[in-house]
């Protein structure tokens, strides 16, 4: 059962989803899921909602402020700290709500998103449970992997006139998303990126095609990574892909090598966009299993 609710972060209101479990339950452990870079919870979020529900386990599903239907200014500005006090926020909400058992709450995040919970599980003891899916893990080491092309370049100096033109009161620019041509700047390049955007955002009216040139300039100061080693003792499982370019594949190993005990890793063929799709079934059934195991002590059926 899904039902539409509200809570406030940032003195915004920020909308989203709750599932309730599939099979009745006087109290039951919850997961908080939102989404990556620009993402909206339509694209592809409610079903992994509905994958934890019948596993037994509440689900929130939330927009991130500035991002679909929840509120906040500047619209479509991508702010990774805001976005993780967003997810102590719903932690909050949760435990407010008649079912959910307060002491039993995980979290989920995939991409950007996967780099937040990580954050956050290493600074927040009421998460119980978390999984990382293909998360980001150095900002500033991608932008270096990137700083050699064209468009990096051009964003260079597109970054450098936006920021006088905020110091100057005038706004901030935008940037797209994603494009189709190679030659062209965007936030997330690459094929596979443009194909994943065309496919969910008829799933998603409310997406928007552009993010402001700050959350670019944010994103290469985002270092989920350095807090790695701070998770232990939550349980962490780490979903990576092998062929990520996006969220890079050795980085993201890395990290899940220097994370303490108890941890798992899942091992996903394909590239960054595989989990929501072609490999959906298998990313949301191993999450969905280790937020059983870790938050109801069930083993998992073999």
């Amino acid at each position: 059962m899904r039902e539409d609710v509200t809570f406030w972060s940032e003195g915004d209101r920020l909308r989203g989803w709750f599932y309730r479990p599939t099979k009745d339950a006087f109290s039951f452990p919850t997961v908080i899921l939102s989404h990556g870079f620009s993402a909206v919870k339509e694209q592809y979020l409610d079903r992994y909602a509905e994958v934890f529900a019948a596993h037994g386990l509440g689900a929130l599903v939330y927009d991130h402020g500035c991002f679909g239907e929840s509120e906040g200014e500047p619209r479509y500005e991508v702010d990774p700290e805001r976005q993780r006090r967003g997810y102590r926020d719903a932690i909050t909400f949760v435990q407010t709500l008649d079912g959910p058992d307060p002491e039993r709450v995980g979290l989920w995040g995939t991409s950007y998103s996967g780099g937040h919970v990580l954050v956050v599980a290493a600074q927040d003891r009421r998460v119980k449970a978390v999984v990382a899916q293909v998360p980001t893990i150095s900002g500033s080491k991608v932008a270096v992997r990137r700083a050699t092309s064209p468009q990096a370049v051009q964003l260079r100096k597109s970054l450098a006139d936006d920021r006088i033109a905020r110091v100057l009161g005038k706004g901030s620019a935008y940037v797209d998303v994603v494009t189709s041509d190679p030659e062209r700047p965007c936030a997330l390049p690459g094929a596979d990126s443009y194909e994943y955007f065309s496919r969910s955002r008829t799933m998603a009216e409310n997406w928007n095609p552009q993010v402001t040139l700050r959350s670019l300039e944010l994103a290469r100061a985002n270092e989920p990574g350095a807090f790695v080693r701070l998770i232990s003792p939550t349980p962490l499982l780490m979903i990576v892909a092998e062929n990520d370019h996006l969220t890079p594949t050795d980085l993201a190993l890395d990290a899940f090598d220097r994370a303490g005990e108890p941890k798992a890793l899942e091992v996903l063929a394909g590239g960054h966009f595989a989990p929501y799709t072609d490999l959906f079934e298998r990313s949301s059934r191993v999450a969905a299993e280790w937020f059983v195991e870790q938050l109801t002590g069930r083993p998992k059926v073999p």
